[in-house]
């Protein structure tokens, strides 16, 4: 059982030493509210606009985050990449997380993951959604179930990890983990190059139960059945490299 983030939030409210890095691609209908809680918590956010071409930008600018631009769409991998070097060069940053734009992520699951980080000395952990007591998260949509356990099943670098999601977005790295993350695949397939580094690392890496908002304009963004075969094909053509 993962012990409650609560008494890490008491000691450390205002958070100061944390970077959320939120990758950004057309989200202007819920970006800002996403934006506005996670400040509510973290008053150190960087959104990376990836090219949207919806208004995300704006809607960004509207709230108190730190905004970064790419002036055309690199991919998902390339705007976190953006995002950890932009939050490693402030001061003071000690804790990056990185944190969808669509709502998915709960701002009390990272309380509890930087709790878990320092209460077991971790470098990494990441966000699981087959932790949670009974095992199978039914709320998962069905097809993503299909997915993850595919991709865990046939990742040497997640098995070797022990991993029970090896494609959740919500990760939370200390100093020393961020500044040796490379990524170099843009597309989705980043997730698993990123298991792949730490796989090969000498970094202690753990994972954290964490719960999805599948929400209907999450699940209308989300990933489909088909985006995880890409996934599974880029990654048999790049052999996990990290």
């Amino acid at each position: 059982m993962v012990n409650s983030g609560a008494p890490y939030l008491a000691r450390n409210r205002s958070f100061s030493d944390v970077w959320l890095i939120i990758p950004v691609y057309n989200e202007a209908p819920v970006v800002a509210g996403v934006v506005t809680e996670a400040l509510r918590t973290f008053p150190n956010v960087v959104c990376v606009d990836d090219g949207s071409r919806d208004g995300s930008a704006e809607s960004v600018a509207s709230t108190r985050a730190h905004l970064v631009r790419h002036p055309v769409n690199l991919g998902q991998g390339a705007a976190i990449q953006t995002g950890l070097r932009y939050a490693l060069s402030q001061p003071g940053a000690e804790r990056f997380v990185t944190f969808d734009a669509d709502g998915q992520h709960r701002v009390e699951d990272v309380v509890t993951m930087l709790a878990v980080a320092r209460a077991r000395n971790a470098d990494v952990v990441l966000g699981s959604r087959f932790l949670r007591p009974g095992g199978e998260r039914l709320d998962v949509p069905w097809t993503k179930r299909l997915v993850l356990r595919t991709a865990a099943a046939l990742s040497p670098t997640a098995r070797r990890l022990r991993l029970s999601d090896a494609h959740n977005g919500l990760r939370l790295f200390n100093r020393a983990a961020a500044a040796r993350v490379n990524i170099t695949m843009n597309g989705m397939a980043h997730a698993s190059e990123i298991t792949g580094f730490l796989a090969r690392s000498d970094l202690r890496v753990i994972e954290s139960p964490v719960s999805i908002r599948y929400t209907d304009y999450s699940r209308a963004k989300g990933q489909s059945l088909m985006n995880g075969v890409n996934i599974l094909f880029d990654l048999s053509m790049n052999r996990e490299k990290g």
